[in-house]
């Protein structure tokens, strides 16, 4: 046992740990799906019809596509980013305020193998309710992705990046209500404000510019040309921020667990 611990601290991952956490991070969300996967499938549905009934009749086509057809990738990006980093951050503020966070800083995980297993709930829970959207968009709107393998890359990275945000607020909020305010002055503008609804080319050139600074933007847009084959930016340079957004949270999140920011005193 010995040896084990301590050829992983000189650089071997401890697979059994890592599995362990990633398989309790999905239990925790597979174990009440009707509120982590029923629930976004009804929410995103509404959002859909809501604005096709509001708003679609008199918008007409979008990029050459419906506006329907148009919106649709957004709300199924923007589904994988709320439920990818609710899954984090309410695992480590529950911990917190619960106490009981020694339970996963105790074991012989590494600050990476602690981030790797956080993320990996994320990630399956953000994949899981994009394959439920994606399977009701099919079936209402008989519409398949055009570029599958594309689509598949950006919910991947898409609740990465999220899950990794989750991660970092998580740890740095030590209460209910300072999560809640980071959710609702944070993270909901930027998935609302990066081109869900609309066309970014639609706006004024400083809100243009303002929307090409936000990450989430290159996630919403390169899920757009994976499901209709359009998007307002290249798809590679939407895929190389995405990939630098993920390094980039992965490790600020692996820092704050390797020196136990918040999560130790």
């Amino acid at each position: 046992m010995y040896q084990q611990m301590g050829e992983r601290r000189f650089g071997a991952v401890n697979w059994l740990g890592l599995a362990t956490l990633a398989r309790r991070e999905v239990q925790r969300f597979l174990a009440v799906w009707t509120q982590t996967i029923l629930a976004p499938l009804v929410t995103s549905g509404l959002f859909l019809l809501i604005f096709t009934i509001a708003i679609g009749p008199r918008r007409g086509d979008v990029m050459g596509v419906p506006f329907t057809h148009f919106i649709a990738p957004g709300i199924l990006m923007m589904a994988v980013i709320q439920n990818a980093f609710a899954n984090t951050s309410s695992s480590i503020v529950i911990s917190k305020v619960q106490g009981n966070i020694v339970d996963t800083l105790m074991p012989p995980l590494s600050a990476g193998e602690l981030v790797l297993g956080y993320l990996a709930g994320a990630v399956a829970r953000g994949v899981i309710v994009a394959l439920a959207i994606a399977l009701g968009l099919w079936l209402v709107l008989g519409q398949a992705p055009a570029h599958p393998i594309w689509a598949l890359c950006f919910v991947v990275l898409g609740a990465a990046f999220i899950g990794g945000v989750g991660i970092v607020a998580g740890i740095f909020a030590n209460k209910f209500d300072q999560m809640a305010a980071i959710t609702n002055f944070i993270v909901t503008p930027l998935a609302f404000l990066s081109g869900t609804f609309y066309s970014v080319e639609a706006l004024p050139p400083v809100l243009r510019d303002i929307t090409h600074a936000n990450p989430i933007f290159y996630l919403i847009d390169g899920a757009r040309f994976g499901v209709i084959g359009v998007s307002d930016a290249s798809p590679v340079l939407a895929l190389s921020v995405a990939c630098g957004s993920v390094l980039g949270i992965m490790a600020l999140a692996w820092l704050m667990f390797r020196r136990g920011y918040r999560l130790k005193s």
